[in-house]
């Protein structure tokens, strides 16, 4: 459900499209192979009360911001948007990451995903004043928390 509800705005590669490309088991399949590679993943996010799984958040080597630093990716279904999940994740995460000794974590996020942002910023992260235009999608904006 999670890839069949994005935003339209969001690229064509992150969503599954009305024909049903690419599949949910193409996704999860290349999801798998990165975080083979990459030595981090994405963790599923889940409602305490009811064990729902409801998104994912984790870090993942993507080259946003330094080649050494990580990016911090998470996404939730829109029915658990306004909740606080996405912060709560996202601290555990930031937590993990400073533990395990890494000194920065980037985040890209579309100039018009306000909540995304309020999310970001929660979690200390600030912009950079790096923008990777884009007319069709929106500017994505790079975000760096340093610990």
């Amino acid at each position: 459900q999670l890839w069949t509800e994005r935003d339209p705005r969001v690229p064509p590669h992150r969503r599954i499209s009305p024909d049903g490309r690419p599949t949910e088991a193409e996704v999860a399949a290349q999801i798998r192979v990165e975080d083979e590679a990459e030595g981090l993943g994405l963790l599923a996010v889940q409602r305490k009360d009811t064990g729902e799984v409801i998104g994912y958040c984790g870090l993942v080597f993507h080259g946003t911001g330094a080649p050494d630093d990580p990016e911090l990716a998470y996404e939730l279904l829109q029915a658990a948007h306004g909740f606080g999940y996405a912060t709560e994740a996202g601290r555990a995460v930031m937590v993990w990451a400073e533990a395990a000794g890494y000194r920065r974590v980037w985040a890209g996020v579309r100039d018009w995903n306000v909540a995304s942002r309020r999310v970001l910023a929660k979690l200390d992260f600030r912009e950079t004043g790096e923008v990777e235009p884009d007319a069709v999608h929106g500017d994505s904006l790079l975000t760096v928390r340093e610990f």
